[in-house]
């Protein structure tokens, strides 16, 4: 009995390493070989060659070598150098889990081979064992690395591996294993020579022919590939990597692969045939490519394919079209024309979308054809990259080969209508909207700024106006409700001369209005006297002399809502011999609740009581103004807001500020100005700190959101939020001054090498 029961323990525990063995368990360190194809045929190193540390295989279905004897361990070794040189293209080989589907194990061990052509998977390492797998690889192949994410999951390290027909996802316990395995996968992918479609030979072949028609027209003749087709596309015309967008950025907006996404677009373009209302559609495709930057030459190819003609076809298509029956590949061309107004394809495909448009135009006989041709062919010569893709009425007017108008403001209840075309920039509307109001001889520069009931902020000169009005029309669409509907205005930017402005000129009507934006927002320190002359000179310039009748805008129009704020908190609110909170937990928690609730509304009362009071004094102040008249009312205005010394500059919040001597500030104001930067204390008159523009040296940013001035040994170091306007508006500054002192136009654009910009930040300036 005690010897049935020893071989049975025995039995058990070899059954148990067994079935440990098959399924992965007590692995200590999985093994792998990486050999180089050319070790033996020359000394140096292979072009895929990886030097790797072997680790030791302890339970890898081999048994270890220590405690063998000498002449038994060099026979093992012998035979193991025999078998590697028997297989010279194998460059790495060892066990790794696999994801599969189906089955109770999600995941299940194989053994791999990695070899000069392809990933293998065998059921185990001996050599009569059975391949169950192989992925071919090519150029187009790709490697997901591993990553964090996956192994805080599952407990393993994965590499994903990516082929025309197969993917494998492997696993293993060890991060170095698991890059060395994609290192190796990757270096076998970058050693193939890269796939061409034959599209894109028969592209090359256009290209080295387009000299001779005959030969050119033989290939379109027998290659319907570059031809127009109703039937779908089952691959893209040009090589995409195999491999998934799911662990992109783009996940979230439902992409699959770029290679799926490819022949969707062609599905789309097809739909546009029959569509009733193309625009939603065309904005989809054209978002598509926006997102999706390897898929424009894709679009532009497809659109070259569905618009392409031969002789024979436009032979047929003239005995046959009439009035009635449209061309059905307008819609294509309206498609093109759009592209070619957001995105440049690539130079190669410039090169073939430029020779199909001149043999297009050659070959039509469709007028309306040739002038979509002619449109495209310029508007490529001025596209650049585009932010967003068209608005609803850019697309109309590219449709039919239309500007567009634009709405601009400007201060007061004016506004002009700019015609613009999918390339006018910001600075053309400005030089536009000059010379439509006579102030193209102004010695004071003007911009136009994005803006709503909430905030306003400049744009770019180089901005491209379209994007402008689609970023306008995706925000009304969020929220079509709000009030606070986006707009553009034309305003006054740098003040460099604001004595010698005539009061007979619509800039002093610019000057006076900007003036009053101000005051409201309470970025003008003056007294509260002052604030209720200023309010009550508002309303004798907008209604004339007081009447009772007259229907007079709101206090937050005329008069700083802080101060009125500030009054208002001045008294306590709370009265005197307000109890105490009872005792207990939940009867103080709900006393509390309800004291704030009695807090808040005896504050909204004192706000009411107080602009009822503020109210009333302007009221007065406005009847002691009788006969005066709009421009007295605006002359006096501007009288008191000239009192403050920082008047004509733009000021902008500052959330936090060192000075040079060590002393820091919180809650302050920057005003940028022609003659000096100054910081102030918000709501004060006097500048705590002001360089004149001659002293600075350099400007810039410093980290993502610190703004440094420079000038001799001070530095003036502040955290904002409006990097990029102030930046902006200081070289407006310094270039308007360059240009009046007949020196540069601008300032030379060099990088301060002290300074580290990340990509949106904007580097600093020399002077």
């Amino acid at each position: 009995m005690p010897l049935q029961g020893l071989c049975w323990l025995v039995c058990c525990r070899q059954g148990f390493s067994l079935l440990a063995r098959d399924h992965g368990e007590k692995e200590e360190e999985e093994s792998f070989e990486l050999r180089n194809q050319d070790e033996h045929t020359h000394t140096g190193r292979g072009q895929l060659e990886v030097t790797l540390s072997q680790p030791t295989r302890t339970a890898n279905g081999t048994p270890c070598l220590s405690g063998v004897p000498e002449e038994k361990r060099s026979l093992i070794t012998q035979k193991s150098k025999m078998a590697m040189d028997e297989d010279p293209e194998v460059l790495v080989k060892g066990w790794l889990l696999r994801e599969v589907q189906g089955g109770w194990l999600r995941q299940r061990r194989f053994w791999f081979v990695l070899t000069t052509d392809s990933l293998d998977y065998y059921s185990g390492p001996d050599r009569d064992a059975r391949r169950l797998g192989t992925l071919v690889l090519t150029s187009l192949c790709s490697v997901l690395w591993p990553d964090k994410h996956t192994y805080k999951q599952t407990g393993y390290w994965s590499l994903t591996v990516y082929g025309r027909k197969h993917c494998y996802r492997l696993f293993t316990k060890h991060y170095n294993e698991a890059v060395h395995w994609a290192c190796a996968v990757q270096k076998v992918i970058d050693s193939k020579a890269p796939v061409e479609t034959p599209t894109q030979l028969l592209i090359r072949d256009i290209e080295e022919n387009k000299f001779n028609p005959e030969v050119v027209e033989h290939i379109y003749e027998h290659n319907p590939i570059l031809r127009y087709t109703q039937s779908p596309l089952y691959a893209p015309l040009l090589p995409f990597s195999y491999g998934s967008l799911h662990h992109t950025h783009m996940a979230g907006k439902g992409y699959t692969s770029i290679r799926e996404e490819a022949v969707r677009l062609f599905n789309c373009l097809q739909q546009l045939e029959s569509a009733r209302e193309p625009i939603p559609l065309i904005q989809g495709i054209l978002q598509t490519c926006l997102d999706l930057r390897p898929l424009r030459d894709e679009l532009y190819c497809q659109l070259i394919k569905q618009t392409s003609v031969t002789n024979s076809h436009v032979q047929t298509q003239t005995q046959t079209q009439t009035q009635t029956q449209p061309n059905p590949q307008l819609r294509y061309w309206q498609l093109l024309t759009c592209m070619s107004c957001t995105f440049l394809p690539s130079s190669s495909i410039l090169k073939y979308l430029r020779f199909h448009l001149k043999r297009v135009q050659s070959l039509s006989v469709d007028p309306e054809v040739e002038s979509y041709a002619s449109f495209i062919a310029q508007a490529l010569e001025k596209t650049r990259g585009r932010e967003c893709v068209p608005s609803w009425e850019e697309i109309q007017g590219l449709m039919g080969r239309q500007e567009i108008l634009c709405t601009v403001h400007y201060p007061g209840p004016g506004c002009c209508q700019i015609p613009i075309t999918s390339h006018t920039t910001a600075n053309e509307v400005v030089r536009k909207m000059a010379e439509r109001l006579g102030l193209q001889d102004s010695r004071n520069t003007f911009a136009l700024f994005e803006q709503n009931a909430c905030w306003e902020k400049a744009v770019g000169g180089s901005t491209i106006i379209a994007d402008v009005i689609t970023r306008f029309e995706n925000l009304s669409a969020k929220d079509p409700d709000s009030d606070c509907q986006c707009r553009l205005c034309f305003k006054l930017y740098c003040l460099l001369d604001t004595d010698s402005i005539s009061t007979d000129s619509i800039e002093y009507l610019f000057l006076y209005e900007q003036c009053h934006e101000m005051v409201v927002r309470g970025q003008l320190p003056a007294c509260e006297d002052d604030l209720l002359s200023l309010a009550a000179l508002r309303l004798q310039c907008l209604l004339g002399d007081f009447s009772a009748l007259s229907p007079y805008p709101p206090l937050e129009q005329l008069f700083p809502a802080e101060v009125v704020e500030a009054r208002a908190l001045l008294a306590p609110v709370d009265p005197p011999g307000c109890p105490s909170f009872p005792g207990g937990l939940l009867a103080g928690t709900l006393w509390g609740h309800k004291r704030r609730q009695e807090q808040d509304q005896r504050l909204r009362a004192r706000l009411r009581e107080e602009g009822t009071v503020v109210m009333s004094a302007i009221l007065e102040r406005w009847k002691a103004l009788a006969g005066y008249s709009r421009r007295d009312s605006m002359a006096a205005y501007l009288t008191i807001a000239r009192q403050w010394s920082g008047f004509g500059c733009t000021l902008y919040e500052v959330d936090f500020y060192i000075s040079s001597t060590g002393s820091f500030s919180q809650k302050l104001w920057l005003g940028v100005a022609a003659s000096c930067v100054s910081l102030y204390r918000q709501g004060e008159a006097e500048a705590l700190e002001s360089l004149p523009i001659g002293q600075i040296c350099s400007y810039g940013v410093s980290d993502s959101n610190t703004f440094r001035i420079t000038a001799g040994d001070r530095d003036l170091l502040f955290e904002t939020s409006k990097l990029t306007e102030i930046m902006q508006l200081m070289n407006a500054y310094f270039s308007a001054t360059r240009r009046q002192l007949g020196k540069d136009d601008c300032i030379s654009m060099e990088t301060n090498p002290k300074l580290h910009p990340s990509l949106l930040e904007l580097p600093s300036h020399p002077v």
